[in-house]
């Protein structure tokens, strides 16, 4: 892994005060088994900067990850996983690590166990949600939204 990285995506991280959800989610998912999903540039820049081995991270899964014929068996230190290895690993949290997450997030929840909590890694400010399910700026989310991104992490 290189050292460099998109200085937007940590600025980003920064203005949104992701070391704080970072201890955050530390202390409430001690000892809880989970599995990060998204494994894009966001994310690689993410972990060039910021430490995550607090964390009870099991695994990694991507969709590129699900097809691979001659697959690795990790990637930045994470063992990968295709969907199938989350269902049999039953993670207590799946993490997505992406910019852009509810969609992932309503897909996850649909195919997973009610068992496993799906959760964005970010916590992002209502008016970035907006843009990423509207495509525009806006000055209020449903209050059902924002409850099924950030119920209680």
């Amino acid at each position: 892994m290189n050292n460099y990285y998109n200085i937007e995506h940590i600025e980003y991280l920064k203005k949104i005060e992701f070391d704080k959800r970072l201890r955050a989610l530390e202390r409430k998912l001690k000892n809880k088994k989970i599995v990060l999903y998204g494994a894009g540039t966001f994310f690689q820049d993410l972990v060039k900067v910021y430490d995550l081995t607090k964390l009870n991270i099991i695994g990694i899964a991507d969709r590129t990850f699900y097809n691979a014929e001659d697959m690795d068996k990790t990637f930045l230190g994470y063992t990968k996983f295709n969907f199938d290895d989350i269902i049999t690993n039953a993670p207590d949290y799946i993490l997505v690590s992406t910019l852009k997450s509810v969609d992932i997030i309503e897909e996850l929840n649909a195919k997973v166990s009610k068992n496993i909590k799906v959760r964005p890694l970010i916590k992002k400010p209502v008016k970035d949600l907006w843009e990423d399910v509207w495509g525009g700026s806006g000055k209020c989310l449903s209050k059902k939204i924002t409850k099924t991104l950030y119920p209680s992490t």
